[in-house]
Protein backbone atom coordinates (compact mmCIF):
# COMPACT_ATOMS: atom_id res chain seq x y z
CA UNK A 1 0.00 0.00 0.00
CA UNK A 2 1.40 3.69 -0.93
CA UNK A 3 0.24 6.91 0.10
CA UNK A 4 -0.79 9.42 -2.42
CA UNK A 5 -2.08 12.26 -0.83
CA UNK A 6 -3.71 11.43 2.41
CA UNK A 7 -5.24 12.97 5.80
CA UNK A 8 -4.15 11.59 8.80
CA UNK A 9 -6.37 12.15 12.12
CA UNK A 10 -3.80 11.79 15.13
CA UNK A 11 -4.70 12.03 18.77
CA UNK A 12 -1.28 12.89 20.89
CA UNK A 13 -0.10 14.75 18.12
CA UNK A 14 1.72 17.17 20.62
CA UNK A 15 3.26 14.51 22.36
CA UNK A 16 7.07 14.08 21.62
CA UNK A 17 6.49 10.98 19.29
CA UNK A 18 3.31 12.70 17.96
CA UNK A 19 5.25 16.11 16.96
CA UNK A 20 7.70 13.78 14.93
CA UNK A 21 5.05 12.40 13.03
CA UNK A 22 2.80 15.49 12.21
CA UNK A 23 6.38 16.95 11.01
CA UNK A 24 7.09 13.97 8.87
CA UNK A 25 3.10 13.52 7.69
CA UNK A 26 3.54 16.78 6.59
CA UNK A 27 6.98 16.89 4.77
CA UNK A 28 6.08 14.10 3.03
CA UNK A 29 3.36 15.98 1.47
CA UNK A 30 -0.11 14.92 3.53
CA UNK A 31 -2.64 16.68 5.44
CA UNK A 32 -2.93 16.08 9.67
CA UNK A 33 -6.00 16.43 11.31
CA UNK A 34 -5.74 16.86 15.47
CA UNK A 35 -7.68 16.76 18.25
CA UNK A 36 -5.49 18.61 21.07
CA UNK A 37 -6.17 19.62 24.49
CA UNK A 38 -3.30 22.04 24.10
CA UNK A 39 -2.88 23.75 20.91
CA UNK A 40 0.15 26.43 21.74
CA UNK A 41 1.46 22.98 22.69
CA UNK A 42 2.41 22.24 18.98
CA UNK A 43 5.77 23.71 17.95
CA UNK A 44 4.66 22.96 14.03
CA UNK A 45 2.61 25.61 11.93
CA UNK A 46 1.23 24.67 8.57
CA UNK A 47 -1.89 25.64 6.09
CA UNK A 48 -2.01 21.84 6.19
CA UNK A 49 -2.28 21.17 9.69
CA UNK A 50 -5.55 21.86 10.89
CA UNK A 51 -5.69 21.51 14.94
CA UNK A 52 -9.24 21.26 17.15
CA UNK A 53 -9.14 21.89 20.97
CA UNK A 54 -10.70 18.97 22.81
CA UNK A 55 -10.42 16.16 24.95
CA UNK A 56 -10.58 12.44 23.68
CA UNK A 57 -12.93 12.34 27.77
CA UNK A 58 -15.57 14.37 26.38
CA UNK A 59 -15.56 14.90 22.60
CA UNK A 60 -18.76 14.80 20.98
CA UNK A 61 -17.98 15.43 16.92
CA UNK A 62 -16.04 12.28 16.32
CA UNK A 63 -17.42 11.71 13.21
CA UNK A 64 -16.82 14.98 12.15
CA UNK A 65 -13.27 14.83 13.18
CA UNK A 66 -12.94 11.62 10.76
CA UNK A 67 -14.97 13.31 7.70
CA UNK A 68 -11.98 12.89 4.61
CA UNK A 69 -9.63 11.11 6.89
CA UNK A 70 -7.77 8.49 5.37
CA UNK A 71 -5.48 6.94 8.38
CA UNK A 72 -6.39 7.22 11.97
CA UNK A 73 -2.94 7.09 14.58
CA UNK A 74 -3.76 7.00 18.45
CA UNK A 75 -0.35 7.93 20.51
CA UNK A 76 -2.34 9.01 23.56
CA UNK A 77 -0.86 8.34 27.15
CA UNK A 78 -1.37 10.10 30.30
CA UNK A 79 -0.08 7.87 33.58
CA UNK A 80 -1.76 9.80 36.07
CA UNK A 81 -5.10 9.29 34.48
CA UNK A 82 -4.88 5.72 33.85
CA UNK A 83 -3.77 5.02 36.98
CA UNK A 84 -7.07 5.63 37.85
CA UNK A 85 -8.73 3.62 35.46
CA UNK A 86 -8.67 3.05 31.89
CA UNK A 87 -9.34 6.11 29.16
CA UNK A 88 -8.33 4.82 25.94
CA UNK A 89 -10.41 2.11 25.78
CA UNK A 90 -13.72 3.89 26.47
CA UNK A 91 -12.74 6.03 23.70
CA UNK A 92 -11.29 3.11 21.10
CA UNK A 93 -14.97 1.87 21.57
CA UNK A 94 -17.03 5.02 20.76
CA UNK A 95 -13.94 5.98 17.93
CA UNK A 96 -13.77 2.28 16.04
CA UNK A 97 -18.28 2.53 15.37
CA UNK A 98 -16.91 6.19 13.94
CA UNK A 99 -14.65 4.56 11.73
CA UNK A 100 -16.84 2.27 10.37
CA UNK A 101 -19.59 5.11 9.63
CA UNK A 102 -17.07 7.38 7.80
CA UNK A 103 -15.52 4.54 5.86
CA UNK A 104 -11.98 4.63 7.33
CA UNK A 105 -10.13 1.51 7.41
CA UNK A 106 -6.56 2.01 9.05
CA UNK A 107 -6.25 2.53 12.54
CA UNK A 108 -2.69 2.39 14.32
CA UNK A 109 -2.38 2.54 18.40
CA UNK A 110 0.60 3.02 19.70
CA UNK A 111 1.26 0.48 23.20
CA UNK A 112 4.50 0.10 25.04
CA UNK A 113 6.66 -2.13 24.93
CA UNK A 114 5.33 -4.22 28.18
CA UNK A 115 2.01 -4.42 27.05
CA UNK A 116 0.75 -7.81 26.71
CA UNK A 117 -0.38 -9.24 23.59
CA UNK A 118 -3.87 -10.73 23.80
CA UNK A 119 -4.24 -13.61 25.93
CA UNK A 120 -0.60 -14.01 25.76
CA UNK A 121 2.26 -13.79 29.01
CA UNK A 122 5.51 -11.84 28.65
CA UNK A 123 8.69 -13.42 28.63
CA UNK A 124 9.73 -13.76 31.88
CA UNK A 125 12.66 -11.40 32.21
CA UNK A 126 10.07 -8.87 30.34
CA UNK A 127 7.43 -9.44 33.21
CA UNK A 128 10.28 -8.62 35.88
CA UNK A 129 11.58 -5.90 33.92
CA UNK A 130 7.89 -4.62 33.91
CA UNK A 131 7.00 -4.74 37.55
CA UNK A 132 10.30 -3.43 38.48
CA UNK A 133 10.45 0.15 35.76
CA UNK A 134 7.38 0.52 35.05
CA UNK A 135 5.52 -0.37 38.82
CA UNK A 136 8.40 2.68 40.07
CA UNK A 137 7.53 4.95 36.86
CA UNK A 138 3.70 4.31 37.95
CA UNK A 139 2.90 3.14 33.91
CA UNK A 140 0.92 0.02 35.71
CA UNK A 141 -2.58 1.42 34.42
CA UNK A 142 -1.10 2.65 31.22
CA UNK A 143 -0.03 -1.06 30.19
CA UNK A 144 -3.37 -2.19 31.48
CA UNK A 145 -5.25 0.20 29.59
CA UNK A 146 -3.04 -0.64 26.44
CA UNK A 147 -4.12 -3.89 26.84
CA UNK A 148 -7.73 -3.44 27.20
CA UNK A 149 -7.74 -1.41 23.82
CA UNK A 150 -5.75 -4.46 22.23
CA UNK A 151 -8.55 -7.30 23.58
CA UNK A 152 -11.29 -5.01 22.20
CA UNK A 153 -9.44 -4.46 18.43
CA UNK A 154 -9.13 -8.33 18.28
CA UNK A 155 -12.61 -9.28 19.17
CA UNK A 156 -14.65 -6.69 18.22
CA UNK A 157 -13.35 -4.97 15.32
CA UNK A 158 -11.72 -7.91 13.21
CA UNK A 159 -13.28 -5.58 10.27
CA UNK A 160 -10.85 -2.69 10.88
CA UNK A 161 -7.46 -2.69 9.47
CA UNK A 162 -5.83 -1.82 12.74
CA UNK A 163 -2.47 -2.40 13.65
CA UNK A 164 -1.47 -2.05 17.24
CA UNK A 165 2.81 -1.10 17.78
CA UNK A 166 4.22 -2.05 20.94
CA UNK A 167 7.11 0.51 21.42
CA UNK A 168 9.95 0.74 24.03
CA UNK A 169 11.27 4.74 23.28
CA UNK A 170 14.12 5.58 25.86
CA UNK A 171 15.06 9.13 24.75
CA UNK A 172 14.10 12.38 22.54
CA UNK A 173 17.73 11.98 20.73
CA UNK A 174 18.64 11.85 17.47
CA UNK A 175 18.13 9.04 14.75
CA UNK A 176 19.55 5.88 15.63
CA UNK A 177 18.21 4.15 12.56
CA UNK A 178 15.67 2.32 10.75
CA UNK A 179 13.37 0.18 12.70
CA UNK A 180 12.08 -3.17 11.21
CA UNK A 181 9.00 -5.05 12.59
CA UNK A 182 9.07 -8.49 15.03
CA UNK A 183 7.19 -10.20 17.36
CA UNK A 184 10.44 -10.95 20.04
CA UNK A 185 12.98 -8.79 18.71
CA UNK A 186 12.94 -5.21 20.51
CA UNK A 187 15.41 -2.28 20.68
CA UNK A 188 14.77 0.84 23.04
CA UNK A 189 14.23 3.61 19.99
CA UNK A 190 14.05 7.35 20.18
CA UNK A 191 11.11 9.23 19.75
CA UNK A 192 11.94 10.17 16.39
CA UNK A 193 12.74 6.66 14.88
CA UNK A 194 9.05 5.85 16.90
CA UNK A 195 7.39 8.26 14.56
CA UNK A 196 9.41 7.42 11.37
CA UNK A 197 8.26 4.07 11.80
CA UNK A 198 4.86 4.87 12.31
CA UNK A 199 4.69 6.51 9.28
CA UNK A 200 6.38 3.82 7.26
CA UNK A 201 4.14 0.40 8.92
CA UNK A 202 0.73 2.46 8.19
CA UNK A 203 1.47 1.59 4.34
CA UNK A 204 2.20 -2.16 5.48
CA UNK A 205 -0.55 -4.60 4.71
CA UNK A 206 1.29 -7.40 6.22
CA UNK A 207 1.25 -5.18 9.57
CA UNK A 208 -2.44 -5.71 9.82
CA UNK A 209 -3.76 -7.39 13.23
CA UNK A 210 -0.39 -7.14 14.65
CA UNK A 211 0.68 -6.65 17.98
CA UNK A 212 4.65 -6.59 17.21
CA UNK A 213 7.31 -5.16 18.54
CA UNK A 214 10.18 -3.13 16.49
CA UNK A 215 13.86 -3.08 16.51
CA UNK A 216 16.79 -1.52 14.40
CA UNK A 217 17.67 -3.33 12.34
Amino acid sequence: MEFIKSTFLVFGATGRTGQHFVSIALKEGHKVRALVRNPEKMKIESTNLELIKGSISDYKHIDELLHGVDFVICMLGNAQEQNKGLVNTPFTKRLIPAMRRQGVKRFLYQAGGFTRRYKERLPLMTWIMKNIFARYAGLLGQHKDNEAVIEFLVEEAQDIDWIVHRASIISDGPSKGILKRDRTKVSLVTFEDCARYIYEILKDNSAIHTCDLSYYC
